[in-house]
């Protein structure tokens, strides 16, 4: 076998062959976009497509003299192949190839590898790799000669093997130990954040959606925003400020993407978790897509596996400024939001859609109308302290109209410190009386 070069600035050949389905030019775009974002220098692109992958190569026989050929011509040292290849299709084109093959697992989990900056990031990462490499500790190992089996002929390429493996389900276990430790502390920070009464709002959706730049919209405008796919890894937490008067906390997350390898999903259950978690989903979708519904289902498909699909979504059509669209907030039948329509670049509707995240949040507290007369100042002071009012409306007399939205706990405290009735606050089409 060969030794093996490091991966990054690599002169590469990307292979895409559609399995059983037409080919497709945006799933190839996704791959090119994917080894750019792995630091790898496209020189050439084989594309096709087969009724099922070959046993042996993935690729069939004339496929693979094309690879061979553009590797001598552009002078490559790296083939990508867009597919989940087995160890044994893997280890034959490299042998065949004479040249390094990494597959779209082994792609991404290179891409996480040079994004992890947390300590739990990189253990994650490490974990996700390790676990790709048990099954493939037969290739690129220069040292293992194998010899044939039988009594005095066991080689030291096996005894190097069972080391290795060794070495590496003790590595495994360490770090999910070491992972363990930090998922107790994420979840004695998220019952902190409960017993604050502060939800966490959770970011969503297919890789490079604009979900950073909403984020950095949003509470952190310092926050890191690239035009490429994984731009962020590490889930970053911030405090949302929300109208009448609750916070949240917005949660910026890893993007998903087609086939997401399970590796991944496996070793980033504990980040994750603040997804699963939350009390609300923004599901960020690329409106210029124009395979945008197809997107939605593979980041349904990725929250259905780490048990998410249950919580409450707001779908948040971004990118509006690239199709035309107008900016807004969509309701179902019941008066609910259900979509917004923004853009985080320009911030158009942005407003909108923190409104209707606190109007989701906040479908618990009350609303409704109460009358203040001039000498209850303090109940109006108080009510505005708490970020209640809604909306004033002077009356007779120096009296006035308040709307209000407030958790009924807070209510209930606040009614019976000021002496009045925590029924003086009634809904619309309800006569609306005066505090005494």
């Amino acid at each position: 076998m060969f030794e093996r070069p490091q991966a990054h600035s690599e002169r590469a050949i990307l292979v895409h062959i559609g399995i059983g389905e037409n080919w497709s030019a945006e799933a190839l775009g996704e791959f090119r976009e994917l080894a750019r974002a792995a630091g790898a220098h496209t020189v050439a692109e084989i594309t096709g497509s087969r009724l099922r992958a070959d046993a042996r190569y993935f690729i069939g026989a004339g496929k693979l003299e094309e690879v061979r050929a553009a590797l001598a011509a552009h002078g490559a040292d790296l083939v990508l192949v867009d597919y989940e290849l087995t160890p044994g299709q893997e280890r034959n084109l490299e042998r065949a190839l004479q040249c390094r093959v990494l597959d779209r697992t082994g792609l991404i989990l290179d891409i996480f590898a040079q994004r992890a900056r947390s300590f739990e990031g990189k253990l994650q990462v490490e974990l996700a790799q390790l676990t790709h490499l048990s099954t493939r500790l037969v290739r690129g190992w220069t040292h293992l000669e194998r010899q044939k089996g039988g009594i005095g002929l066991r080689g030291p390429g096996e005894t190097q093997l069972e080391m290795d493996r060794r070495l590496i389900g003790d590595r495994i276990k360490q770090i999910r130990r070491r992972l363990q430790r930090v998922h107790r502390q994420r979840d004695q920070g998220r019952q902190a954040r409960r017993a604050r009464e502060a939800p966490t709002v959770s970011l969503v959706g297919y890789t490079n959606t604009g979900k950073s730049t909403l984020f950095r919209r949003l509470v952190e405008p310092d926050a890191h925003v690239a035009d490429q796919l994984f731009a962020t890894l590490d889930p970053t937490l911030r405090r949302l400020v929300l109208p009448y008067g609750h916070d949240a906390v917005l949660a910026d997350t890893v993007g998903f993407v087609r086939a997401l390898p399970h590796e991944l999903i496996e070793a980033f259950q504990s980040t994750l978790e603040e997804t699963r978690d939350a009390a609300l989903l923004l599901h960020v979708v690329d409106a210029s897509d124009d395979r945008r519904e197809e997107r939605m289902q593979d980041v349904v498909a990725v929250l259905g596996e780490i048990g998410a699909n249950e919580v409450p979504r707001l779908e948040v059509f971004n990118k509006i400024d690239a199709g035309g669209q107008l900016p807004g907030v969509e309701r179902d039948a019941r008066g609910r939001p259900v979509r917004a329509w923004i853009s985080a670049a320009s911030g158009a509707g942005v407003d909108e859609m923190v409104e209707a995240i606190a109007e989701i949040l906040g479908g618990d507290r009350l609303h409704g109308h109460i009358r203040v007369p001039p000498e209850r100042g303090r109940l109006r002071a108080r009510l505005y302290r708490e970020g209640a009012v809604l909306c004033e409306t002077p009356e007779a007399e120096g009296a006035v109209l308040l709307e209000i939205m407030i958790d009924p706990v807070d209510w209930r405290r606040l009614a019976a410190n000021e002496g009045i009735d925590a029924d003086s606050l009634v809904t619309e089409g309800q006569r609306v009386a005066g505090v005494g």
